[in-house]
């Protein structure tokens, strides 16, 4: 009986989570453009509440033109100032997608080639010692994440005005390879570092100066810079980290891999001019063919970015939707900052969401699905994370239930009488040795989880790892309290 209750309870939970998605998407997809942003209206506020954000900025574009932003929730909590579209954010990794239209532009010039190894156009600098044969590593390679460097040191930041090391020097200490050029997608906050000196070198420009009058200023974000500035539209808010801490404003000692500070609007028009065919615009700071050339994909993406992707081109994640369209998108992640943007190119469609916390990601990929359902596109690969969230929610109740279960068993039969406490490990059966190897191996497991600073599993999923942690605890004490008070029974559930 209590087996097909457990059971019972299970299929509940998972018709009840299918049958709200189900609903939820046929209702959606039938809304006016109006209508859907009162749908935002209404489901952010309670995504950031539901998610603990403080603040979120978001855009959406429309035939190839931003249509319409709005801010929800708060830029500075103490303050209580408002977060708007206006706000000056972090876009963090983003600042990829926008370096990559730089090198596309040098490219255009014909001042350097995709496929001609970096270290060519490289004066006052070389790579350190190697084993790597480094006249193989092409500037297409550090576009794509395929070079074989290394993700690079997390977590060196820096005050506004605080002195910090040269572009140079850190990219003596950060290039190191981790295997061979060509050989696989890896991605690479260095190889950005790289792809902004080779923009300094070949042009014998500021990076931060270069980016701003050859890209940033001809698509009028204005209030964008890869340089901070005192003097930006609005204050650049705190970040806030995975506790809800907040994170003072800083920067780094490099920029072209996320080192952008713009806002939601100025992102869209970003976005907008990524369009292709009908919605390609002639004022566009690059020629069709060479936006074309930085969707066309150049590795396969492998990790844990291969769960909403498929492939990586030159400064983008590359999928293919359910209707067979093409759907391109970047995103960021630094300390206390999440933020996105995805694009269908061909059709004109566009989305930008920018958030001042490092528990965002669910609430993307909410708004990122109903945007895809909306559309028409089905559905989008960031969406897996907000179907993971439902999963993970069903296994920590099985976890619980069969854990609460079996102490229930454990107390109930230690009062009959049926059991009891038994220290001597030369009496244990082998199940009972499998349980205390596996309790050891969870409690060490759960020990090392909650030690640390940075988890991507809470990251990706906040609220729901702290449950899951917690129903894995119990599980450890049912099965320890099975190996002192199960003598010769075996674990059952």
């Amino acid at each position: 009986m209590k087996k097909f209750i457990a059971n019972r309870l299970a299929a509940c939970l998972i018709l009840f989570v299918i049958s709200g998605s189900c609903d939820r998407d046929s209702q959606i997809v039938s809304l006016s453009e109006e209508g859907f942003r009162e749908q935002l209206d209404q489901s952010i506020p309670e995504w950031m509440d539901r998610y603990g954000v403080p603040g979120v900025s978001i855009a959406l574009i429309k035939n190839g033109e931003l249509t319409w932003s709005e801010g929800y929730g708060f830029a500075d909590l103490e303050k209580q100032t408002r977060m708007t579209s206006e706000t000056v954010c972090r876009v963090e990794s983003i600042s990829k997608s926008v370096t990559a239209r730089g090198v596309l532009k040098l490219v255009e010039r014909g001042e350097i080639g995709l496929d001609v190894p970096v270290i060519h156009h490289l004066n006052r600098w070389d790579f350190p010692g190697t084993a790597v044969d480094v006249e193989r590593v092409t500037i297409r390679h550090l576009l794509s994440h395929s070079s074989g460097l290394t993700l690079g040191t997390l977590g060196l930041e820096y005050a506004p005005g605080e002195e910090k090391p040269s572009l140079r020097e850190s990219l003596s200490r950060e290039v190191r390879f981790v295997r061979e050029p060509g050989a696989r997608f890896n991605y690479s906050n260095v190889g950005y570092h790289l792809l902004e000196l080779l923009i300094e070198d070949v042009t014998g420009r500021n990076f931060s100066e270069f980016m701003q009058e050859e890209i940033l200023n001809p698509l009028n974000m204005e209030d964008s810079s890869y340089e901070w500035s005192d003097d930006f539209i609005t204050p650049v808010p705190n970040g806030h980290n995975l506790k809800g801490e907040p994170i003072p404003v800083y920067v780094y000692s490099e920029k072209g891999a996320g080192g952008l500070f713009a806002n939601a609007e100025d992102n869209a028009r970003f976005v907008a001019s990524g369009m292709v065919d009908e919605f390609y615009s002639v004022e566009n700071i690059l020629a069709e063919q060479s936006i074309r050339e930085l969707y066309t994909p150049v590795t396969d993406v492998s990790g844990i970015y291969s769960f909403v992707s498929e492939h990586y081109g030159l400064g983008y994640f590359i999928e293919t939707l359910p209707n067979d369209q093409k759907a391109v998108f970047s995103g960021g992640q630094g300390n206390g900052w999440m933020t996105h943007f995805h694009l269908v190119p061909e059709t004109g469609d566009g989305i930008v969401i920018l958030t001042n916390s490092s528990r965002s990601w669910p609430l993307i990929s909410h708004i990122l699905s109903d945007w895809a359902e909306w559309n028409g596109f089905g559905s989008v690969g960031m969406r897996l994370i907000t179907k993971a969230v439902n999963w993970l929610w069903i296994l920590i109740g099985l976890i619980l239930i069969s854990s609460l279960w079996q102490i229930t068993r454990i107390t109930r039969g230690f009062v009959k009488g049926k059991r009891k406490l038994d220290l001597q490990i030369k009496n244990y059966s082998g199940i009972q040795f499998v349980q205390l190897a596996l309790f050891l191996i969870l409690i060490s497991v759960l020990i090392w989880s909650v030690t640390r600073d940075y988890l991507m599993i809470t990251s990706v999923f906040p609220g729901v790892a702290g449950w899951l942690i917690f129903a894995l605890f119990l599980f450890a004490v049912a099965l320890m309290l099975s190996v002192l008070f199960n003598k010769n029974q075996e674990w059952k559930i």
